[in-house]
């Protein structure tokens, strides 16, 4: 499992995809832990590299699907779980993964292996901390198909994610992740946790999927185009981010709609009142 890839033999040496493996045994146990019983689950682990949360998700999986970039590790993983075929291994970008296909799809001896009832995979990863928000993303869109997902990211990224409206974390991120999910910061470990070691902490979320699309009754598609515009420039009122989309007159409407001053930001809104502004903007 890769947070940003690997040491060589005697001098730790930075890898060429950027990647810090978790070396800490202890650690491994305790996030695959956060997943919960995944006896008759489906895992998705994305970045395995060397395979320290994958021997223990190995051992406890009904069946494990691990998905790695770089060539040479991945072989060495499929030669390693060559004899356990409820392990496969993919080689693939998981930024370009279609999830639906690889999760319903059998393949040969895995016939067998699909779980005991039908259910929403689960998903564990160290993610790259240079594209964190983009791995999201791509989980997000394919939410339907997962109900947990444990992920360990920079800890300012933590954070940012796990931020309350108000807070000089609150962005764009966080109102995403908690449009699709609820989040709760697990535990924080330090750089020597990994090899090599990164120069900022990481801190393990656990995101249980619940969408709050009807409870919001709001159309994500539009809903988080509407979001994207609001934090566009975070410095900026709210009114600013969405007049050269809307008129100015029924922004200022709306916000008075929903008891909001005409001077607030976006990061002060709960998703609630954002979407209540949504919602009056396209009426």
């Amino acid at each position: 499992m890769a947070a940003t890839k690997r040491a060589n033999s005697g001098a730790a040496k930075k890898p060429k995809l950027g990647q810090n493996f978790l070396a800490d045994v202890g650690a491994a146990e305790q996030i695959v832990e956060a997943l919960g019983d995944v006896s008759n689950s489906v895992v998705v682990e994305i970045g395995p590299g060397k395979g320290a949360l994958t021997q223990v998700l190995a051992r406890r999986a009904h069946r494990l699907i691990a998905v790695e970039l770089d060539r040479m590790m991945s072989t060495e993983l499929r030669f390693k779980y060559r004899l356990q075929p409820q392990v496969e291994i993919i080689e693939a970008d998981v930024l370009k993964l279609d999830f639906r296909t690889v999760l319903n799809r059998t393949i040969g001896p895995l016939n067998d292996l699909r779980p005991l009832k039908p259910s929403r995979a689960r998903v564990v990863g160290n993610l790259p901390y240079y594209i964190t928000s983009d791995i999201l993303l791509r989980l997000f869109e394919f939410h339907e198909q997962f109900d947990v997902i444990v992920i360990m990211v920079q800890r300012e990224v933590a954070d940012r994610i796990a931020a309350s409206p108000g807070t000089r974390d609150y962005g764009m991120l966080s109102a995403t992740a908690q449009l699709y999910a609820r989040i709760e910061n697990l535990f924080t470990l330090p750089p020597e946790a990994f090899s090599p070691p990164p120069k900022v902490h990481s801190s393990v979320l656990r995101l249980t999927v619940a969408p709050r699309f009807a409870e919001l009754q709001i159309n994500p598609a539009g809903f988080i185009a509407f979001l994207k515009m609001a934090f566009a420039m975070k410095r900026k009122t709210l009114l600013n981010n969405l007049k050269k989309d809307y008129g100015e007159e029924i922004i200022r409407s709306s916000l008075k709609e929903a008891g909001v001053r005409a001077d607030v930001r976006a990061e002060a809104l709960p998703l609630e009142t954002a979407a209540q502004i949504f919602r009056k903007l396209k009426n």
